[in-house]
């Protein structure tokens, strides 16, 4: 790899260092993207029976492919016009981030039914934030009321979704949020 080339060691043939460094960076969100149509054509052919006034079971999948592949096509825009280069893309991987990020998503569904959607989502997306550096009480306490808010609305009153409600007086309390809401 002494070689002094920046990318790979080696130069490929008929490549620019740089051209190649762009081509490996949207190899990432190019794969999302042919991944997101493979799902997108399977959740078409979702068995569908037609009920008047509700949306099939394909909708949302297909809704949310479509966001992703639009999430994919404007990551790969910003990659392919950003001037940064392959040292400056190395970045060091903190261990503990990673596992405890990773502690966290494994955690959610865990505790979810028994502290209820609303909660378990506020306290997942403070820690989440917090873990990522976030640090002024404000930002954290804000962002993760006005996430979990939206995401109420969203899964209850747009998309009729059940959440978990919690055990015990977790499940009182879930339902007076629902109920001070207007969502339930």
């Amino acid at each position: 790899m002494g070689s002094g080339h920046p990318v790979g060691g080696e130069r490929a043939a008929g490549f620019k260092p740089a051209r190649l460094l762009v081509l490996r960076r949207l190899v990432g969100p190019g794969l999302i993207f042919l991944g997101a149509v493979a799902l997108f054509v399977v959740a078409g052919r979702l068995p569908v029976v037609p009920v008047p006034g509700q949306l099939g079971p394909d909708f949302w999948p297909r809704v949310i492919l479509i966001g992703l592949m639009g999430g994919c096509l404007l990551k790969a825009l910003e990659m392919s016009r950003s001037k940064t280069t392959l040292a400056s893309l190395a970045q060091p991987l903190s261990l503990p981030k990673l596992v405890g990020g990773i502690a966290l998503v494994l955690a959610y569904p865990a505790l979810a039914p028994l502290l209820g959607f609303p909660l378990t989502t506020f306290l997942f997306l403070l820690a989440y934030m917090y873990l990522a550096g976030t640090r002024r009480p404000v930002p954290l306490v804000a962002i993760s009321t006005l996430g979990t808010l939206a995401l109420l609305y969203l899964f209850v009153k747009v998309v009729y979704l059940p959440l978990p409600k919690g055990a015990g007086a977790l499940d009182d309390f879930t339902i007076l949020l629902y109920r001070l809401l207007r969502i339930f």
